[in-house]
C-alpha cells in the first residue's frame, strides 16, 4: 500500500532534522516493503520566502490531499516583522484541516534520566500524555484588539469544542492506564466552569475510567513533584500549550519530544514540539529524535503500522543506550551522527 505524506521542513533546523526523519522513514520502507510518496513543499518563513505567503495555495492543497503531514518548525528573527509571520501559517493550516486535538506524549527514558532537572527518583517511569485542546479559546475568540491604552483578548468555548477534545482524552486513557486529569480555572473563569461541567458528563459514559480535576496552578506543581502520577492530562488550548512545554523540560531536552495534532476527519499532522533554533541551524548538532519520534506516531496513529514504529523507537532507545547524544543531552553527537546510528540499529534490528 502507498502512502502519501506532504513533507514541510520549514525554518531553522526544520531541514535538518527533516531530513533525518525521511531517512528514517525510507529506511522503514525498504525494511518492511512499504512505499511512502513524500512531497515536499515550503512552510512558515520558507513560504514567506518562496511565494509570500507562510503557506501557499500548492502547500495547503498538498496538505489536504495528504493521507499525514510532516512538519519541522518554522520561525524566525528574520520574519519577525513581516505582514504575516511563520506562525499565523500554523494557525491557518490547523484550522483548514479542523486540527482540533494536539496530542503530546511525555517519557523519560532510563538512558538520560540523569539529564532530567528533577530528581532521578522523581522523574524514573515518568510517562504520560497531554491532550490540548486547538481550535478555540484565546488564541481565535472574537473580539480581539489592542492599542496603547488598552487591551482585549476573547476567550471563548463551545460545548462542541469541548466534548470533542475530553472524549479524545478519554479514547487514549482507554488504551494506557484509565485515567484522566482535566486540567481548568474552574473557581474564576466561566468558560472553565461548562468545561467541568462536561468533564463529568463524558466521564459518565466511561465508568471504567477514573476522572480527577485539578485547577492549572496546582497541575502545574504537581507536574514538577509528581510527573508519574499522571497518565493522561486533557485542557483548553492556552493551558495546554503553556503545560506541555513545562513537561517537555522534565526530559531534559525539548528535542526530546514529538507531537501529533488530530482532526475528525483527514490528514492528520505530526511535529517536535520545539522551535526552529535558528541560532544552531545548519551546524549539524540538532537532536533529530523529536522529528524521529513524530514519524513513529505517524506511522501509529495513521498508518496502524505498529511493528514498524515499535522498530523505530527501540532503535531510538539502543542508540541512546550506546552513548549517542547530541549537545542539547550533554553529548557531541552530530545529527548526521545520531541519524546513521539509528539507521543501523532500524536495519540491524529485528
Amino acid at each position: 500500500m502507498a502512502y502519501k505524506i506532504t513533507s514541510l521542513a520549514g525554518d531553522g533546523i526544520g531541514p535538518e532534522i527533516m531530513a533525518s526523519g525521511i531517512k528514517i522513514l525510507e529506511a522503514i520502507a525498504a525494511k518492511y516493503n512499504h512505499t511512502f510518496e513524500i512531497e515536499s513543499h515550503p512552510f512558515g518563513g520558507a513560504g514567506i520566502d518562496a511565494a509570500g505567503d507562510p503557506i501557499p495555495p500548492e502547500t495547503l492543497k498538498s496538505c489536504q490531499n495528504a493521507d499525514a503531514i510532516l512538519l519541522g518548525a518554522i520561525g524566525g528573527p528574520k520574519w519577525d516583522n513581516a505582514p504575516k509571520r511563520p506562525e499565523d501559517g500554523l494557525l491557518a493550516l490547523r484550522k483548514a484541516l479542523g486540527l482540533f486535538a494536539n496530542i503530546r506524549p511525555i517519557q523519560v527514558p532510563s538512558s538520560i534520566t540523569h539529564l532530567s532537572p528533577l530528581k532521578k527518583e522523581i522523574v524514573e517511569n515518568t510517562d504520560f500524555v497531554v491532550v490540548r485542546e486547538l481550535t478555540g479559546g484565546l488564541y481565535f475568540g472574537e473580539p480581539k484588539h489592542w492599542d496603547d491604552v488598552a487591551a482585549v483578548d476573547s476567550l471563548t468555548y463551545t460545548r462542541v469544542e469541548i466534548e470533542r477534545i475530553i472524549e479524545k482524552a478519554f479514547e487514549i486513557a482507554s488504551t494506557r492506564n484509565k485515567k484522566v486529569t482535566s486540567v481548568d480555572k474552574a473557581n474564576v473563569l466561566a468558560s472553565s466552569k461548562l468545561w467541568r461541567k462536561i468533564a463529568e458528563e463524558v466521564a459518565s459514559r466511561h465508568p471504567d475510567i477514573t476522572l480527577e480535576h485539578l485547577y492549572v496552578d496546582a497541575a502545574a506543581m504537581l507536574m514538577i513533584q509528581r510527573p508519574t502520577t499522571f497518565d493522561v492530562i486533557v485542557t483548553e488550548n492556552l493551558f495546554g500549550d503553556i503545560l506541555s512545554d513545562e513537561a517537555s523540560v522534565i526530559t531534559g531536552s525539548l528535542g526530546m519530544l514529538p507531537s501529533a495534532s488530530h482532526a475528525e476527519n483527514g490528514p492528520s499532522l505530526y511535529e517536535p514540539i520545539h522551535g526552529s533554533a535558528p541560532d544552531i541551524a545548519n551546524q549539524n548538532i540538532a537532536n533529530p529524535m523529536s522529528m524521529i519520534s513524530s514519524v513513529s506516531m505517524m506511522l501509529r496513529q495513521s498508518f496502524s503500522l505498529f511493528k514498524e514504529a515499535d522498530a523505530i523507537d527501540a532503535a531510538t532507545t539502543r542508540t541512546m543506550q550506546a552513548g549517542f547524544l547530541t549537545a542539547d543531552l550533554g553529548g557531541n553527537t552530530s545529527t548526521t551522527d545520531f541519524t546513521n546510528e539509528v539507521l543501523k540499529q532500524i536495519e540491524g534490528g529485528e
